[in-house]
């Protein structure tokens, strides 16, 4: 027997001890910090510009010549698609979990290179950029001059210069997106009635700059080969590129024969201005600067932050100019300190209750010790195993470790207070008892473990995010456990032998430990009385228990189903869109109104927004924005209707209030990096053909019906398919008669009315474009257009009014494709109590009803990973149990004793739904994972009971008397372990603050299947062994006990 050479070498066994605990404390330094596994898709993205072509042409010449070849590509899972009206294309392929960025980037790379033949000029001209993305805002950084001091163009210009790419620079981080940038640019704000004056044209002026803001080689003098020797050799320079407002105002366009000049200056305005004014960035009020940094998605998020933070104090020390401040409102890692502080504090006051129920029932300071010790070497020795596997501590790995809790001192109370027993009833020495002891439990022991063990081998081969989840969940307690194992056969009875002490019969306990037995031997003497009282009735009991866990099928059915469940991560997003074709400035004006409204509540920390930008497809549009609220931190928000959700719903209400557009707030994704919204993501397709229109009459009945039914919140979609659209409308018989060229109309439409790129000049070591528009009253609406005057053929000036007429039509802002079908995006959320499942159902069951045919949906982001992981959880449970047994068979060496202990596993899962029934927790992925854990602890207690009365059967006693035998003799150690695990999970119950939301999931699961398993299993167990074992004697012809 092992442990008998360990009781002999106590040192051997402490060495081995402090060899888990010097190697898990050296992993706790290293391992990284995150709020989940690496469970973000892989998204991989292709970008492309076709100037000058609106939505419909850059759909059918860009994107569908593309995805035609990206279709198909190795272990992507769907592609979505964006074309906008000024020319933007955008591709988003998601891949598996699991696969590598790099290859995916490789391969998608091929593919676009395959379809570039294909694509037009231009557009190749452009280039086509495909890299890996991350959808994973980690935090934004900004920049305010809190005396005003220095204005938006200077804030946005030192976020670019400064600050850009020294955090694009730290490693982890995947992408820096600076929202509302006003990139400098050399602004030629042209009058174009001065030019016609002047008989000139926009190309004109472009021909000028273009010619004499330009970098030339000039050459040197005396440069090899010479004929002759010369002493020196000189570069020559010139004149290059221009540098400031004044000098380009200087640019001569046209020298007059009386020696008279036009120079620039003379028919336009120069600025260092920006080089577009689409989009507006505001923070609390104030003209500010927004960078978003964005991680990878194996990166440690705490550890970029932290450089981020180090980055810019660095540079506030070394860069800064007076009257600049920056600010890091929206951070996401605060969310994870606080909710892995919260788990840690929770670990702590786990092991506390733990130790404390150890005491009460061993009554001794040195037997408390012998479990005691087993904690730390199991949990720390955990993290060991955790950094050779590549595990990060996140929510999911400590959740286990917290259930750990429970379990590892199991095995170490089994033996300990086994060794107790006997030395009070055989009178023992402690050597001699922890020999005997572990002669006693060593199988058990070893049964108990290798079944957790085996239950959590089916959960190995599951997919998608809810494999990576329960497979980090389920190898961190089989760590930890397995190292307890270890413990209890090696450490453990080495220490009962080394610290306890023979027992004193006549030693008077202290008074509350004889009022606890004296309660405790009642209890035992009443659990006999009801188990003798079954035993009779063994039979009958056992069937009747069959039936009854038959209904556990209808009372799974009860509980609303869910995914990962949405947290209060201190933060929430408002989206804003105006009527469509409304200016950047009415959407700036509905930011502010978003920021007064909410930013007087006692709960909101910044409010910060965005004109320009849509959040949620990435399309920049002047009529739409968004504001992101930062909620004060958790410890502030503890009264009722502080939280997020209740805050959000109070939000929605108010913010239906302005009647400029649509204002809708949304909550944060709840795995970061998977969609920018929280709730769920419904595509609907088109799948007859491209007609816009249709897809928004679909559209807007789905939305309708969708926010009538009372499971639902807040549908919307950011689709418009009727944006205005001024059409330009040319008579081209006239331009032909009046001997206009084309071209000229059409280079006075960009260089007037468009911003037109020129080339470029050199401004603090940096290149910016030079551009050139009209001035601003020259192009306020479309009464403007027949006013300006292109030249002909023969010199003459003719104004555009002659022959070209304006027209109004209507067009989609932006159109956009789903797995290659015209689509849009769904967003909602479920109604206050509802579960995102039945939220889900809700919609499928809402666009079977009224989408016509041709039109379909299908699920993206969170949904669909939701979607998908939902056939699995029946397979994995059927699978835990197939192993369960399998491992008994081997263990027993029979096909029926293994019955007697899954047996155990209705009534422990019985209670987890009823609990959760109660409660009102939906059935997500934290409480399916608790479920898995019950099948093994509820097997662990059965197997503690049917070991020792199979023992006791093979040697001779009756059914019912081993039975009832062994449920006396093993009732202290199942109740006090137990009751361990119980108090154990009871602060995940109680949990509150971040993260609460999994925490009482995972800990109400797993807490009410114990309590009533404790209750009821610690009274039916030798039942169902006792009906078990009857069966096997009467097939087998022995005598009925």
């Amino acid at each position: 027997m092992i442990s008998k050479f360990f009781i002999e070498h106590p040192r051997f066994a402490i060495v081995i001890a402090l060899l888990f605990l010097l190697a898990g404390s050296i992993a706790i330094t290293t391992l990284p910090v995150a709020q989940y596994p690496n469970i973000s898709p892989s998204l991989i993205q292709i970008t492309a510009t076709y100037p000058g072509a609106d939505a419909a042409t850059v759909r059918d010449t860009v994107i569908q010549p593309i995805e035609a070849q990206l279709n198909g590509v190795k272990r992507m899972l769907y592609m979505s698609s964006t074309a906008t009206d000024n020319g933007a294309a955008v591709i988003n392929a998601t891949f598996d979990i699991g696969t590598d960025g790099d290859s995916n980037t490789v391969n998608v790379q091929n593919r676009v290179n395959w379809a570039s033949a294909s694509l037009p000029s231009e557009v190749q001209q452009q280039g086509v950029i495909v890299k890996e993305k991350s959808a994973n805002m980690l935090l934004i950084i900004s920049l305010t001059s809190p005396k005003e001091t220095h204005d938006a163009l200077y804030l946005s210009n030192f976020m670019s210069l400064y600050i850009k790419d020294e955090i694009a620079r730290i490693p982890g981080v995947g992408d820096v997106t600076q929202f509302g940038e006003l990139k400098y640019s050399m602004r030629v704000w042209v009058d174009p009635d001065k030019l016609a004056s002047l008989d000139m044209t926009v190309d004109d002026v472009v021909a000028a700059i273009k010619a004499q803001n330009v970098q030339v080689s000039a050459g040197a003098v005396g440069d090899a080969p010479m004929k002759e020797k010369v002493p020196m050799r000189l570069s020559i320079s010139t004149q290059g590129r221009l540098a400031t407002p004044e000098e380009f105002g200087e640019i001569v366009i046209r020298a007059e024969k009386d020696g008279s000049q036009v120079k620039v200056r003379n028919i336009a305005t120069v600025e260092l201005g920006a080089e577009n004014y689409a989009s507006s960035a505001q923070v609390n009020g104030k003209p500010g600067a927004m960078l978003a940094v964005y991680q990878l998605n194996d990166a440690n998020g705490l550890a970029i932050a932290e450089a981020c933070k180090a980055k810019m104090e660095s540079l506030k020390k070394t860069v800064f100019p007076a009257d600049l401040e920056y600010g890091i409102q929206y951070d996401t890692t605060e969310f994870i300190s606080a909710s892995i502080d919260e788990v840690v504090e929770t670990l702590i006051i786990a092991v506390l209750l733990v130790v404390l129920v150890t005491y009460i029932f061993l009554q001794d300071w040195r037997s408390t010790l012998v479990p005691t010790i087993a904690i730390p070497v199991s949990l720390v020795g955990t993290f060991a195993a955790m950094s050779v596997l590549g595990y990060s501590i996140n929510l999911i790995t400590l959740f286990g470790l917290i259930l750990a809790i429970g379990i590892v001192v199991d095995d170490a109370i089994v033996v300990i207070e086994n060794v107790n027993r006997l030395m009070e009833e055989e009178g023992l020495s402690p050597k001699d008892a922890a020999v005997k002891s572990m002669q006693q439990v060593t199988s058990p022991i070893i049964a108990t473990t290798s079944v957790l063990l085996a239950m959590f081998i089916p959960i190995c081969f599951m997919s998608g995010i809810t494999g990576v989840m329960y497979r980090q969940f389920g190898i961190t307690i089989s760590i930890s456990v397995f190292i307890s194992m270890i413990n209890a056969l090696t450490l453990s009875p080495a220490l009962s032998a080394l610290l306890l002490r023979p027992i004193d019969r006549k030693r008077r306990k202290f008074i509350l430990f004889r009022w606890f037995d004296s309660a405790f031997d009642k209890l035992t003497g009443g659990y006999m009385a009801i188990v003798r009282s079954l035993l009779r009735k063994a039979v009958l009991i056992g069937g009747a228990y069959l039936l009854l866990s038959c209904s556990l099928g209808w009372l799974y059915g009860l509980i609303p189903t869910g995914f990962v469940p949405d947290e209060d991560q201190g933060a929430f997003f408002v989206n804003i869109q105006l009527p469509d074709g409304a200016s950047l400035d009415r959407t700036i004006e509905v930011g502010e109104k978003v920021r007064q409204l909410l930013g007087g509540d006692k709960e909101v920390r910044d409010i910060f927004s965005i004109a320009g930008y849509n959040i949620i497809t990435g399309v920049q549009a002047s009529n739409c924005g968004f504001a992101v609220v930062m909620l004060k931190p958790w410890a502030e928000r503890q009264g009722k209707g502080q939280d997020q959700f209740s805050i959000v719903r109070k939000a929605y209400a108010r913010l239906a209030q302005i009647p400029e557009g649509s204002v809708i707030p949304f909550g944060l994704p709840p795995i970061p990096g998977i969609g920018t919204t929280g709730g769920f993501s419904f595509v609907l397709q088109d799948r007859t053909g491209t007609d816009a229109e249709k897809l928004q009459t679909v559209l807007n009945s789905l939305i309708t019906e969708a926010n009538k039914s009372p499971k639902l919140s807040g549908v919307f979609s950011t689709f418009r398919a009727n944006t205005p659209q001024l059409w330009l409308d040319i008579d081209r018989e006239k331009v032909l008669k009046l001997g206009v060229p084309i071209s000229e109309v059409n280079s006075a439409l960009q260089g007037l009315f468009g911003y037109r790129y020129l080339n470029d000049f050199n401004l603090y070591g940096k290149n910016f474009k030079v551009e050139i528009q009209a001035q601003p009253e020259y192009r306020k609406d479309a009464s403007n257009i027949p006013s300006v005057y292109v030249r002909s053929n023969s010199g003459e000036m003719v104004p555009m009014g002659t022959f070209t007429e304006v027209r109004t039509r209507f067009v989609p802002q932006y159109l956009s494709r789903y797995n290659m079908y015209s689509s849009t995006t769904v967003s909602g959320s479920p109604a206050p109590g509802v579960s995102s499942g039945e939220a889900m159902a809700e919609m499928e069951r809402i666009a079977d009803r009224i989408l016509p045919t041709g039109m379909t949906y299908e699920w993206t982001d969170m949904s669909y990973q939701e979607r998908l992981s939902a056939g699995q959880t029946a397979i994995i449970f059927a699978l835990a149990l197939i192993f369960i047994y399998l491992f008994l068979v081997s263990q027993y060496e029979s096909w029926m004793i293994p019955v007697s202990v899954l047996l155990s596993v209705p009534i422990a899962l019985a209670g987890a739904l009823l609990s959760l029934l109660l409660l009102s927790i939906t059935n997500n992925i934290y409480t399916q994972v608790g479920f898995v854990l019950l099948f093994g602890i509820a097997c662990k207690t059965a197997i503690l009971i049917v070991e020792f009365a199979k023992e006791k059967h093979e040697e001779g006693m009756t059914v019912t008397d081993a039975a009832a035998h062994a449920a006396k003799l093993r009732f202290r150690a199942v109740l006090m372990t137990a009751i361990s695990f119980i108090l154990g999970t009871w602060p995940l119950v109680i949990a509150s603050g971040a993260g609460a939301v999994s925490r009482r999931s995972l800990g109400t699961a797993v807490f009410g299947g114990m309590l009533i398993s404790v209750i009821f299993g610690t009274l039916l167990i030798p039942v169902f062994y006792a009906v078990v074992q009857m069966l096997i004697n009467k097939t087998c012809g022995r005598k009925l006990g």
